[in-house]
């Protein structure tokens, strides 16, 4: 059973007379940073000098520095960039600074167990994950509750990796509700299968299937939007707050037993195959060899994806119902808000 941590079991002394520089400020870094920094600890962000999140930042009371300045000052270097540019940033305006008794840190363990990043042997290199968006690792915090959060050791110069790690989390409010010991291995490889087989890919293409079998079928696309998407929340809601179980217990009696009958039938062994094809794409460095490829190549296949994403009958119908709930969140209906990205 992995290892689990709580606030009795680190305090911020090892790095309170250190400066901590966070590269990026989007949606993690912005809560990284303003997180630490309501710490008590020494907080600096590194951004380029073209970057919309300067002003932010400035905002928030932070002191803004070029990524290579941020790096040259900070004993701590968090990377919270998105993973496709970490490389680059790394190799361009971190590198030079890394020098021996740093600790190079992240939030996903992509750069490091793919070996885009190699940093130098004399430097710790740790992770701090937490598992929420940033938006609620700063809504957590704000509120006195924290979210959980995974740690990993990949190289321990100092002999004090998990004890400089474990203060960054203590300060990041995730102690409080407690953070489990992994791998970058494990991190990497099981957060891409489940963002590729069930989280992302597998829940979108299955509400997609589910509306067009509908409509195809002469269902109203309103009514199929409620049906296969809009009502998912619910479920959602009641499998995060008790688990399949509950989620069970709440639902009909019909509902339970087309749970039961039916769902293997839709995810069945020939989809249980392909999970498992996905899953080793991912462990053999596949996947992360095509995404880096496909971002050095000028992202051309995977914005037509995400152009042609935007076109789908689904989004159309779910944009005019949407805007009969004026009780929802507004979202752009073309994109995602800079803050809102995962890592940037």
């Amino acid at each position: 059973m992995p290892r689990r941590f709580y606030e009795k079991d680190a305090s911020l002394a090892p790095l309170q007379k250190k400066t901590i520089a966070i590269i990026g400020y989007g949606s993690q870094g912005h809560a990284h940073a303003l997180n630490l920094r309501d710490s008590g600890l020494r907080v600096v962000v590194g951004l380029p000098a073209t970057s919309k999140s300067i002003a932010k930042a400035k905002a928030a009371g932070l002191e803004v520095l070029s990524v290579a300045d941020a790096a040259k000052i900070a004993d701590t270097i968090m990377i919270l960039v998105p993973d496709h540019v970490q490389g680059d940033t790394y190799r361009n305006d971190i590198a030079p600074h890394m020098t021996k008794g740093k600790t190079l840190m992240f939030a996903h363990g992509f750069n490091i167990h793919f070996n885009e990043i190699k940093p130098p042997a004399d430097i710790d290199v740790s992770m701090i994950a937490p598992k929420a968006p940033g938006h609620r690792v700063r809504e957590l915090f704000t509120e006195g509750v924290g979210v959980p959060a995974l740690v990993a050791i990949a190289q321990d110069a100092s002999g004090k990796a998990m004890e400089n790690a474990l203060s960054y989390a203590f300060g990041l409010g995730c102690l409080k509700a407690g953070v489990i010991e992994t791998t970058f291995k494990e991190e990497t490889e099981s957060d891409l299968f489940g963002e590729q087989a069930v989280l992302c890919g597998g829940v979108s293409e299955l509400i997609r299937a589910g509306f067009e079998t509908l409509t195809e079928a002469g269902y109203a696309p309103e009514i199929a939007y409620f049906e296969c998407l809009h009502e998912l929340k619910l479920i959602v809601d009641l499998i995060y707050e008790g688990g399949l179980g509950y989620m069970r217990y709440s639902v009909s009696d019909t509902a339970e037993y087309g749970d039961y009958t039916r769902g293997p039938r839709i995810v069945n062994a020939q989809t249980r195959a392909e999970m498992k094809k996905i899953l080793s794409e991912i462990q053999s460095g596949e996947f992360a060899r095509t995404w880096l490829q496909e971002n050095r190549d000028g992202r051309k296949k995977f914005l037509a994806m995400r152009e042609a994403a935007k076109t789908q009958p689904i989004e159309k119908v779910g944009a005019e119902l949407r805007a009969m709930m004026p009780f929802l969140k507004k979202r752009k209906e073309a994109g995602v808000p800079e803050e809102a990205a995962v890592t940037a």
